[in-house]
C-alpha cells in the first residue's frame, strides 16, 4: 500500500499497520515521518525498540530475524527498525525482508519500520521491495522543490504561530527566505525554529527575516541545470557562485549543463524527423520535472541556437580540463557562467 507523505498523519489517526517502509533523500522529512510513526507506536504500547543498521554486503541478517521472534520480559509490543543507508539489502537481505513482510500480516505485537534512501524504479520493482509494499505501507518522501519552498516555509511558520505580511511584501519575504535555504531543508527547519525563538507569535517583517536567517543554501549541479532550463537567470548566477564557493568540481557542473544541451539537441532532431514531442522525450529518457522544463523550453529555442550551445559546451569542456580557448575566459567558472547564462537568458519566461 503506497501512501503520500501528506497523508501519513491522517492514516496514523485511523490506526497502525504492522509494517512501514520509508524511502527518500530528504533527511528532515524522513526523520519527521519516522518520528510520527514511533510516537504513535509508543502511545499504543510498543515500548521496546530495536534498531539494526545494515552495513556492508556481508551483513549478518540473522539478528534482524531473531529480533522478530524475541520479546523483552518488560514489554508486550516491540518496534523493530531496519535502516539500510545504501538501499541495497543484497541477496540475503532480500530474502529476509520478504520473510519479514510476510510475517507482518496480522502481527499485533511487532511493528517493523524499514528506512531507505531514494530508490530508482528498477529497485522498486525488485521482489523484496514489492513484498514490503504488498504487505505493509510504503511512503515515498520527495524533496521540496524550489518553487514549492516558499509555501513550505509559510506553512512551518504558521505552525509556530507566525506569518509574513499579506500580498507582495509577504511573497518577497518568503522568496528571500527560500533563496537563503534552498537545497538545505534541515537548515531551513532550524532557521524557522530560530525565528520562533527570536520573535513573538504574529507577523514577521522582511527586515526581521533578513537579519535572522543565515545563508545556508546548498546547490547541486543538476539543480543548476534545471534552473538554466527554466530560464531563471538570477537563480543561475546565485547557484554558480554557491557551487564555486562550496568547492564543487567545475567538470561535474559542466557535465550537468552539457548533458541537457545534448538532450535538447537529440529531442529537437527527433521532432524534426517527425516524432511527436512526448515520444521524443520518452525515447531520450526524459521525465519528471526535466520533461516539463524541456517541453516549455523547446518552442523558445530559435533556429541555430542549439548548434551554438553545443559548440559552447565543447569549448568549455576544454577550459574546465585546462585548455585555453580563443575569445573565452581562462577561468573555468567564468566560462561556465558565460555558457549557462547564454542558455538561461534565451529560455527566460519573459521571452516566451
Amino acid at each position: 500500500m503506497q501512501l503520500a507523505a501528506p497523508q501519513l498523519a491522517g492514516h496514523l489517526q485511523k490506526g497502525l499497520r504492522s509494517l512501514y517502509t520509508l524511502h527518500g533523500d530528504e533527511p528532515l522529512l524522513i526523520q519527521e515521518a519516522a518520528d510520527a510513526i514511533r510516537a504513535t507506536a509508543r502511545a499504543q504500547g510498543y515500548t521496546e525498540r530495536t534498531v539494526h543498521t545494515v552495513a556492508g554486503a556481508h551483513y549478518d541478517w540473522s539478528a534482524v530475524l531473531a529480533s522478530g521472534g524475541s520479546m523483552s520480559l518488560f514489554a508486550d509490543k516491540q518496534l523493530i527498525e531496519v535502516q539500510i543507508p545504501s538501499g541495497k539489502p543484497g541477496k540475503d537481505g532480500s530474502q529476509v525482508l520478504q520473510q519479514i513482510a510476510e510475517a507482518a500480516q496480522d502481527n499485533d505485537t511487532t511493528l517493523t519500520l524499514v528506512l531507505l534512501p531514494r530508490l530508482d524504479m528498477a529497485t522498486q520493482k525488485g521482489a523484496w521491495f514489492g513484498a514490503l509494499d504488498s504487505f505493509g505501507v510504503t511512503l515515498r518522501v520527495d524533496p521540496v522543490e524550489r518553487q514549492a519552498l516558499p509555501a513550505w516555509i509559510a506553512q512551518r511558520l504558521q505552525a509556530q504561530g507566525q506569518r509574513v505580511a499579506a500580498g507582495e511584501e509577504g511573497q518577497r519575504t518568503l522568496q528571500f527566505f527560500a533563496d537563503r535555504v534552498e537545497g538545505n531543508l534541515l537548515a531551513a527547519h532550524q532557521e524557522i525554529q530560530k525565528l520562533g525563538l527570536l520573535y513573538p507569535a504574529g507577523e514577521l517583517g522582511f527586515e526581521q527575516v533578513e537579519n535572522a536567517v543565515l545563508n545556508v543554501a546548498r546547490y547541486t549541479p543538476f539543480k543548476l541545470a534545471e534552473a538554466v532550463l527554466g530560464g531563471q537567470v538570477l537563480r543561475v548566477q546565485r547557484m554558480l557562485d554557491g557551487l564555486q564557493a562550496e568547492g564543487e568540481a567545475a567538470v561535474l557542473v559542466h557535465f550537468a549543463l552539457a548533458e541537457d544541451i545534448r538532450t535538447l539537441h537529440r529531442v529537437r532532431g527527433a521532432m524534426d524527423a517527425g516524432r511527436p514531442l512526448p515520444m521524443a522525450l520518452r525515447e531520450n529518457r526524459v521525465w519528471g520535472l526535466k520533461e516539463k522544463l524541456m517541453e516549455r523550453a523547446l518552442p523558445l529555442i530559435r533556429p541555430g541556437l542549439l548548434a551554438q550551445w553545443l559548440q559552447d559546451a565543447h569549448t568549455v569542456d576544454g577550459i574546465v580540463k585546462g585548455l585555453k580557448q580563443p575569445d573565452w575566459p581562462a577561468d573555468p567558472w567564468d566560462a561556465l557562467h558565460r555558457m549557462a547564462l547564454r542558455v538561461a537568458r534565451e529560455l527566460t519566461p519573459l521571452r516566451g
